[in-house]
């Protein structure tokens, strides 16, 4: 297992933002992983940090990155995936053995575990759909132990893992029989939609900065607040989308909390809606980027 001291974190995100972490492990085995949680006080568990801010002024405590638990399965129309599987992979996977269900995570960067973490989703597809059970890590019962997919409190966004008490392990899926060239077709339509509309990481991002409101879309909301046209000199949101925000280089995490509370108040102010992050910021905290994320965590 490879374990880095005092290691710049900004590389292992999509944002391309991050200080110093005193310790980070990145387990092979899904017994590794487990020994790392029972032996570990501080930690925070994280995979392809596609959907994270992390903290410029960066973290006291110890990383554990799941990407190099990539073992997975397939047996008849069922899927076995460790926490740390890249979505796209296993969508041509999925494809490739003609199971239909996994398509819309053909362009998503993150890795099982937090697409299962925030209910990732996309063209009427949700990570959640064709969930059978978890094997979980209790982090409270120091014990592995495992949840059915009505167990994981599934919502929008949300599951069982955002509760604090439980990390993945594994996964199983059971998705369906279909032709290999219709997968493929829904594939290379999703694949056409997020890159007309979505920024590609050559531009550094992490994804929606913020959920939809119920029977809304904050896209619509924050194109029409007007927010395209908020540009600092180091952030911007996308031209192409609203609700999406670049780092145009060497940008920190505070240049991303100032854009998201100038987006977030112009939504409030022209709706009186406030806006939920996606995003989930991980690290140490200046006393102004208290205040910015006071404002929009709480």
């Amino acid at each position: 297992m490879i374990i880095k001291e005092n290691c710049e974190v900004k590389n292992l995100t999509t944002y391309k933002i991050g200080g110093i972490a005193k310790k980070i492990y990145f387990p092979e085995t899904q017994a590794e992983l487990t020994e790392l949680l029972k032996t570990l006080d501080d930690y925070i568990v994280l995979g392809s940090c596609s959907n994270i801010l992390f903290s410029s002024h960066g973290y006291d405590g110890n990383l554990i990155i799941t990407t190099e638990l990539k073992q997975y399965e397939i047996r008849g129309t069922k899927i076995f995936a460790s926490c740390g599987v890249k979505g796209p992979l296993l969508s041509q996977k999925a494809a490739e053995a003609g199971l239909s269900g996994f398509e819309f995570m053909i362009g998503f960067p993150g890795s099982i575990g937090g697409n299962i973490c925030m209910n990732a989703g996309a063209h009427g597809q949700n990570i959640s759909d064709n969930l059978v059970q978890c094997c979980l890590y209790d982090c409270n019962k120091k014990e592995v132990v495992y949840k059915t997919k009505e167990e994981m409190n599934f919502s929008y966004r949300h599951s069982l893992l955002k509760e604090g008490n439980y990390v993945l392990i594994h996964a199983e899926f059971d998705l369906k029989k279909s032709q290999e060239e219709d997968i493929k077709n829904l594939m290379n339509r999703n694949m056409e939609f997020r890159q007309t509309i979505q920024p590609s990481l050559s531009n550094p991002n992490a994804g929606s900065v913020f959920k939809n409101p119920e029977n809304d879309s904050a896209g619509r909301l924050l194109d029409k607040a007007g927010v395209k046209l908020y540009d600092l000199p180091r952030v911007q949101v996308w031209k192409n989308h609203a609700n999406f925000i670049i780092n145009k280089g060497e940008a920190t995490s505070e240049d991303i909390l100032t854009l998201m509370v100038m987006m977030y108040n112009a939504v409030k102010k022209q709706y009186t809606i406030e806006l939920k992050p996606e995003i989930i910021y991980i690290g140490n905290k200046t006393e102004k980027e208290e205040e910015l994320w006071n404002i929009l965590y709480r």
